[in-house]
């Protein structure tokens, strides 16, 4: 019985985040909408820094312009050639464009399913600020998980909970991003745990996201033995 109770509690991690809702999905579910967001934000950035810096260092000059080019054909619709252009954009350039081109190139390499070269963009850029910086983050333990290193993937996890800060909207999901990825290690304890912290920290989250997280901390209690 107990075995057939745990079988039936069991799913794989791709099923579990099918299962979450809204916020708990704001960076699974609503990708492009978040991706636009970095790259607006990051691009507000950019144009900071080039024209209090440009003038020093014309290469800042050249590396916008480029990024500028690959941003263009990626509102046209032309993900295959902004791909390209932000790629030649990181291997060009070591400055803040270049950081934004290793994001944005790692971003549609994500959503090609091209998961290892898109770890190597990620690995190549510096997170900061407390929306780009976990989001990058989470999106490196979402690469990680297709790639099954699911303690890799953990960290990244840890690392983008601790730039978020005490973010209402966003810790909570990159916490239960983390458990996914325990329950499928089995390790029904830790798992347990998180969705205790989300509760004691966050209590209306579920409630105000549609997400039962009574549910699944009860699920991984049982499969815990407590």
């Amino acid at each position: 019985m107990a075995k057939k109770q745990e079988q039936g509690a069991r799913t794989t991690l791709e099923e579990v985040n099918d299962s979450l809702s809204t916020a708990a999905q704001r960076i699974e579910d609503n990708k492009k909408y978040i991706n636009w967001a970095l790259i607006a934000i990051a691009a507000i950035v950019l144009l900071a820094v080039g024209y209090i810096y440009g003038f020093r260092n014309p290469n800042i000059e050249k590396a916008k312009d480029q990024i500028g080019q690959a941003d263009l054909e990626l509102l046209q619709g032309n993900d295959s050639l902004a791909l390209q252009d932000y790629e030649k954009v990181a291997a060009a350039f070591s400055n803040k464009p270049a950081e934004r081109a290793h994001l944005n190139a790692a971003i549609l390499l994500y959503q090609k399913g091209e998961y290892e070269k898109a770890v190597k963009h990620l690995e190549d850029y510096s997170p900061d600020g407390n929306l780009i910086g976990p989001a990058s983050q989470s999106l490196l333990g979402d690469c990680y998980v297709n790639l099954k290193q699911y303690d890799k993937a953990i960290s990244a996890y840890d690392k983008a909970i601790s730039l978020a800060g005490d973010n209402e909207a966003y810790t909570p999901a990159f916490m239960i991003k983390k458990a996914t990825v325990l329950h499928e290690q089995q390790k029904y304890a830790d798992e347990a745990a998180i969705y205790q912290s989300i509760m004691d920290k966050y209590p209306v989250y579920g409630q105000q996201n549609g997400f039962s997280v009574e549910k699944y901390l009860e699920r991984a209690n049982a499969l815990a033995g407590k």
